[in-house]
């Protein structure tokens, strides 16, 4: 049989008292969206993890070479003794490193996934010139 002795029997006790004060959100709390970004020869391709938006819920702007993703997790007035699931506002802007074609950007969520193609511009994609042979 083994017996597990804590040096302190209250530090539990300590712990949640102190998780209680200082993890309730405040109103203005941020959340930063993360997101995964690939090129391919013609696009980016952006991924973020939206669990629980609509497509409603965000609003997605592609101005040259920037992208802006905002949003708000919608929270609720329950008090938790862990919170870690995305609460709050966020915005989150990108520069990439070529110019995009707006016009030609799509976006959906599926299963709590949002996938951005973002085209790059006619000037920002790769030119093949053909060698005369003589």
């Amino acid at each position: 049989m083994t017996y597990f002795i804590a040096p302190t029997p209250y530090r539990m006790a300590r712990r949640w008292a102190r998780m209680a004060e200082c993890e309730q959100p405040e109103p203005s709390h941020r959340y930063m969206l993360s997101v995964d970004l690939r090129e391919q020869d013609d696009a980016y391709m952006l991924n973020a993890l939206v669990p629980g938006l609509k497509a409603e819920d965000l609003n997605i702007q592609v101005l040259e070479d920037v992208v802006t993703i905002e949003g708000e997790f919608k929270g609720d007035e329950n008090e938790y003794l862990v919170r870690e699931l995305p609460h709050g506002s966020f915005r989150r802007t990108l520069r990439l490193p070529a110019a995009l074609d707006a016009e030609k950007a799509q976006a959906r969520i599926n299963e709590g996934v949002l996938t951005l193609t973002l085209p790059k511009a006619e000037s920002a994609r790769p030119k093949t010139v053909k060698i005369a042979v003589k």
